[in-house]
């Protein structure tokens, strides 16, 4: 059992942290952000990462209820979640990161802001529709094997650990541009994207399977 725990408890992060895909969100906050400063960045990155985990857990704890609300079982959810999840999966394996998240009028905006950590950075560069029904899914599955405690203390572990990569992910944001370059940063953009087509592409499988059964 514990073995599976700490298994579910990685698969989650794994998902969680490529699905945010910090790396792309840092990128563009330094395209926002021409002459900003490391205390300017670390200060976004702080709020940033706090909206990041505010907004997974109302999701966590109250996404499910929502969807049941308006009549939409949890098949349905893996089914549009793997759709979305594929679509950026596509982007990011063409190396365009987080472009699917956020329009050119939004990013023209946040240029105009002085403060751009909730809005764009935090929803919805980070936090967006794939991030909500990743969480939805991830807790659902973990409560069929787990119970629904222990799915919800697992999901909420992994939230915050990604957000932990999340902060020093955009913290660092100088300095893993200086290392990574545009080249170095697009690669492993496409690496992600890989890992979030294969998580897509579970979520689909899934959820057709339960539709057609139902």
């Amino acid at each position: 059992m514990e073995n599976n725990i700490v298994g579910a408890l990685l698969h989650d992060t794994v998902a969680l942290v490529t699905i945010l895909n910090p790396v792309a969100a840092a990128g563009i906050m330094l395209s926002m952000l021409p002459n900003a400063t490391k205390a300017i960045v670390k200060e976004i990155a702080l709020k940033a990462t706090f909206t990041v985990v505010v907004a997974s857990l109302i999701t966590l704890f109250g996404g499910e209820l929502i969807f049941r609300f308006f009549g939409i079982n949890i098949d349905s959810i893996k089914v549009i979640g793997g759709v979305i999840l594929m679509l950026i999966a596509i982007n990011m394996v063409y190396g365009e990161g987080a472009k699917n998240r956020h329009s050119p009028e939004e990013k023209e905006e946040a240029q105009e802001k002085e403060d751009i950590s909730v809005v764009p950075i935090g929803i919805p560069i980070l936090f967006g529709p794939g991030v909500i029904a990743t969480i939805v899914v991830l807790s659902h599955n973990n409560a069929e094997v787990f119970g629904t405690f222990r799915a919800y203390l697992l999901v909420s572990v992994a939230i915050f650990i990604s957000a932990v990569c999340v902060y020093f992910t955009l913290k660092n944001a100088f300095y893993i541009y200086n290392l990574l370059g545009v080249t170095g940063m697009k690669i492993l953009t496409r690496i992600m994207g890989l890992i979030v087509g294969a998580i897509a592409a579970q979520f689909l499988i899934g959820g057709i399977k339960g539709l057609w059964g139902s």
